[in-house]
């Protein structure tokens, strides 16, 4: 009998490379070889587009315009020195000076191309005193992808997700601010439709927000040429993953000169955007001095938001950046749901200025950096009446300017990296058409116990402005219809009595010995 022969799974490029990135921990710490590997996919890809340009312009017999830049830029490809050229890294892959050349390459890359401007790191290869042989089998990994094999699969974006993925995964709590899980990336993109116009991100990490608005709009067959991104990053190596990130996918965006704290240093001061897309991070602590920020325009008509928290800055950031009829769809730590103080006031300002429109809690551990439950709010400004256009949609929301639509993901979800939790399609599907029937008021819409509540804003008010999904969805058999302090108190009774009961027993028991005849 023929032995059985088994076929070993093919790993994809994407795992491959992740294996050869793996072989330089124990010289680099994770959180700074993202770079090192991100950077050199990014030359790779810059690389191929350069020399695929070059015979383009040798087929059409101009080969004395092959080292003129701007018959590269024409085409929105990065022009590069021979000296950047991937041919020219890898032929000196085994050298001991490969880390300064990789720095110059990307340097010169940079300079040449001002789109790229603040893109690139600077002198980060031979900060880093990497193993040769290491990086020599690293940038090998590298050489074997052809990145430009399958122009619709989009294959260095793909790897490029991947990688960021795993290193928010591989870096934990407190250094995967960078990357906000896909899956909440596409809930929200589904959920507001950046379909044409202005899109703003304040705390933009990678750039996420703004992939997934293209693809949005590809997936739609949609025009991305009607799109124009706005954003801003604090964190200088964040700014520079944004750009590249960006860069590779031909995408044109202003995240501003440098990297710069929104609230400090706003770099789109007079911005009206349409849609607005951000996780932004959750409960950050003394973002302003006592005295700073007292008088600025984002929170004209509300209360100045507490220095202790920045929920309620970012709120107020995005609520001023909206257009006449913007949309923001973001994630909030949900303790904004139902504070005191400052919070409050602006709150309920928000509501009663029919600027909320959804609150959706999604289930614990989907970020990589807290295992807590967190909320999507989407702010509207035009609850009234709104239309998308796309190519193959055509909605007129007919919205419910008195209402707020209340939802709880909590028990949604597919299991993810064994520990993680995230939204399948169909769950994306569930949610968007969900809300989107809503907001047509003539659609059908129902509530759903234990799902979706649509509450008046007399009903909100009667809450005291609480907006805590749970005390207006309908739950059955479920904590939350539980009144706790009752059932507490019937637990004390319950074990009071047992304790009483314990205590009789007891002094029965030393009654029968003592007839027996022991002194206990």
């Amino acid at each position: 009998m023929a032995k059985k022969t088994t076929t070993k799974k093919q790993k994809s490029i994407e795992e491959t490379l992740w294996d050869s990135a793996n072989k330089l921990r124990g010289t680099v710490e994770s959180s700074e070889y993202k770079h090192v590997v991100l950077s050199l996919i990014f030359l790779k890809f810059a690389s191929d587009k350069f020399e695929e340009r070059k015979q383009e312009l040798i087929a059409e017999g101009k080969d004395k315009y092959l080292e003129m830049k701007e018959f590269y830029n024409m085409k929105n490809v990065f022009f590069l020195p021979k000296e950047s050229r991937w041919s020219y890294i890898i032929e000196n892959a085994k050298q001991d000076d490969i880390a300064l050349k990789i720095d110059t390459a990307l340097h010169t890359v940079e300079k040449n191309n001002p789109a790229l401007k603040g893109a690139l790191p600077d002198n980060y290869f031979s900060r880093l005193s990497m193993d040769v042989s290491k990086l020599a089998a690293l940038l090998d990994t590298i050489n074997n992808i052809d990145t430009l094999r399958d122009k619709e699969q989009d294959i260095v974006g793909r790897v490029y997700e991947y990688f960021l993925s795993k290193f928010a995964l591989a870096e934990g709590k407190g250094k995967g601010e960078f990357y906000t899980p896909k899956s909440i990336v596409n809930l929200i993109a589904e959920m507001i439709e950046p379909y044409k116009g202005i899109i703003y991100d304040p705390a933009c990490g990678s750039g996420g927000m703004f992939v997934q608005s293209i693809k949005f709009i590809e997936s739609h067959n949609g025009d991305k040429k009607e799109i124009s991104i706005y954003g801003q990053e604090y964190t200088s190596t964040t700014y520079k993953l944004a750009k590249m990130n960006l860069a590779i996918r031909g995408i044109a965006a202003n995240l501003g000169d440098v990297p710069a704290d929104t609230f400090a240093n706003d770099q789109h001061k007079d911005l009206k955007a349409d849609f607005i897309m951000a996780n932004p991070p959750f409960n950050q602590k003394d973002w302003r001095a006592d005295n700073e920020l007292l008088d600025d325009p984002r929170w004209k008509g509300y209360d100045v938001p507490p220095k202790s928290n920045a929920n309620y800055g970012w709120i107020l950031n995005m609520a001023s950046k909206l257009s006449q009829n913007g949309v923001a769809g973001f994630i909030l730590a949900n303790g904004a749901l139902s504070g005191g103080g400052e919070e409050y006031k602006i709150r309920k300002k928000l509501i009663e200025n029919n600027l909320v429109e959804a609150i959706v809690i999604l289930p614990q551990n989907m970020f990589y950096t807290t295992g807590i439950s967190v909320t999507l709010w989407v702010l509207n400004n035009n609850k009234k009446e709104r239309t998308v256009k796309l190519p193959d949609t055509t909605r007129d929301y007919r919205s419910r300017e008195d209402e707020i639509l209340f939802m709880d993901l909590r028990e949604v979800g597919v299991p993810f990296e064994k520990k993680f939790i995230q939204f399948s399609t169909d769950n994306i599907k569930k949610v968007t058409e969900t809300y989107h029937n809503w907001q047509q008021k003539e659609s059908g819409y129902k509530d759903v116990p234990e799902f979706c509540k649509s509450a008046s804003i007399e009903d909100i008010k009667a809450k005291d402005y609480s907006l805590v999904p749970s005390k207006y969805i309908e739950f059955v058999n479920r904590d939350e219809n539980i009144n706790f302090d009752d059932k507490m108190k019937a637990l004390q009774t319950d074990i009071a009595d047992l304790l009483k009961q314990e205590a009789e027993s007891k002094e029965d028991l030393l009654a029968v010995f003592k007839d027996l005849g022991y002194e206990l």
